[in-house]
């Protein structure tokens, strides 16, 4: 069963990226580590591919050799913080809504198109920080942009964005990413339970 792990500097999380199957130190290491505990009897192969400063239209330009070519049997991607943090500065204008819909929208037509892989969807998510709240404006409508392409083409979807403010209210913003955008260990530890979660989902309903 081949895995595949797709998306900015929050799935890079570090790799060494002369080597696929390093899985860096965010959330991928820590959902690997699950997954194989919770399916013994399952042989894996994780793969990742996250780039630090992806946004959609960048994932889109390498999709065809870092995703496609891999064939993988479960793809997740996470991707879209870096479409509204790279469009900040407030001398800039907000990247497009339509224009991210159609990177995110080709990009899956193209998992379901060209491969037999079944699609894990993270929302992006952003934290409370002080100095970056206003990303609000337009995160949220690009989240909302993620949430109707996942009820298209999602075989699992975790809404991270939610799930990270109802952890918000047990401890601190910072506590799970200092700086609003890259998880800590506990919070790569706890987007990894959701993963696996997904995953163990996926192959029931296969079997």
């Amino acid at each position: 069963m081949k895995i595949l792990f797709q998306g900015d500097s929050i799935t890079d999380a570090g790799r060494d990226r002369s080597n696929i199957h390093d899985l860096g130190h965010g959330y991928p290491y820590y959902a690997a580590e699950l997954i194989k505990s919770s399916l013994p009897d399952t042989e894996f192969e994780f793969i990742n591919r996250g780039i630090s400063g992806d946004r959609a239209e960048s994932l889109l330009a390498r999709w065809e050799n870092e995703a496609i070519a891999h064939d993988p049997d479960i793809i997740s991607i996470l991707i879209g913080v870096n479409d509204t943090w790279h469009h900040s500065n407030p001398n800039d204008n907000w990247m497009k809504h339509s224009y991210f819909e159609h990177c995110y929208r080709t990009i899956l037509t193209a998992i379901k198109e060209k491969t037999h892989a079944k699609i894990i969807m993270i929302e992006q998510f952003l934290l409370y920080t002080p100095d970056k709240a206003y990303f609000r404006e337009d995160l949220a409508p690009k989240i909302e942009i993620t949430r109707k392409l996942a009820r298209e083409f999602a075989d699992a979807y975790i809404p991270m964005d939610g799930l990270f403010a109802k952890a918000s209210v047990e401890k601190e913003p910072t506590y799970w990413a200092a700086d609003g955008v890259h998880p800590t260990a506990e919070g790569a530890k706890l987007m990894a339970t959701y993963y696996r979660d997904a995953v163990v989902d996926i192959l029931k309903s296969m079997t």
